[in-house]
């Protein structure tokens, strides 16, 4: 039993250890969180407005915003999700491409589907297809770092379910776009396009996953979980014939929105 947790923490550290820029910048979105949960309304409001990378902002004070944008979630009990899609996406690249390749392709999607965005929302608003309050809309989030990092992750895969995996990524993000989308999906869009352009090069001559080394150790795992003795009647324990697979169920609360400013999606 010592010896599990102590092989357990040894993972978990050298897991840290590899991936160092997701999990910094992971903490520092916690802290943020916890201040948004803590915060009055007005304070809430003043925040989420001040740390936007929207027009007025980018305007305002382009450098800053388009860095702070990157650090805030709008809503706090989002922030488990973000955290396991952290390390799926991120630890995963970073680990994989290295920390300064991962940030790069990170920092220049964010900068880049930020731009983007913003400059058709003010095309739009010159247009009068949108009112001039979108301007000051709360744009702030860490999806097109997200995004882009999922593009990376493509050539990760082994052929050929590099293939399908790609063509699930692109289809996740083009149908929102295509049904009429916001700015943010364009933004999303930019920024898988991205991961996938940087992907290649940034990776070439890296290794992939070996789905067979996956496997069996898969195969192993569940020849000492039969092997492992369990009480009497247990499905588990030496008294039965076969195992049986338990399914987990993952549930997860939807946010509420809190602020009644204009807001982004991502």
């Amino acid at each position: 039993m010592k010896a599990d947790a102590a092989r357990l923490r040894s993972a978990v550290s050298s897991w840290v250890r590899t991936s160092p820029g997701t999990h910094i910048w992971l903490l520092i979105i916690g802290v943020t969180s916890l201040v948004i949960a803590a915060a009055s309304q007005d304070l809430e409001t003043f925040l989420l407005h001040r740390t936007s990378s929207n027009i007025h902002q980018l305007n305002k004070q382009p450098v800053e915003s388009l860095l702070i944008s990157g650090f805030w979630i709008e809503n706090p009990s989002s922030f488990l999700l973000y955290a396991g899609l952290f390390e799926l996406v991120h630890a995963n690249v970073e680990r994989w491409i290295g920390t300064l390749r991962w940030l790069f392709v990170v920092a220049v999607a964010h900068v880049a589907a930020t731009l983007i965005s913003q400059d058709i929302v003010m095309l739009a608003i010159q247009d009068h297809s949108l009112p001039r309050s979108m301007k000051h809309v709360v744009d702030i989030g860490v999806s097109y770092g997200l995004a882009a990092a999922a593009g990376v992750l493509t050539y990760r895969v082994p052929r050929p379910w590099r293939w399908l995996y790609a063509a699930s990524l692109v289809a996740f993000f083009a149908v929102p776009l295509c049904a009429g989308g916001t700015y943010t999906d364009i933004g999303h869009a930019v920024s898988v396009a991205i991961g996938l352009a940087c992907g290649r090069p940034l990776s070439y001559g890296l290794p992939t996953w070996d789905l067979g080394r996956a496997e069996a150790a898969l195969r192993r795992w569940r020849g000492r979980t039969k092997a492992a003795p369990g009480p009497p009647g247990d499905p588990g324990g030496p008294d039965a014939a076969f195992g049986e697979a338990k399914g987990l169920r993952r549930t997860g609360a939807p946010g509420r929105p809190r602020s009644r400013r204009p807001r982004s999606t991502r």
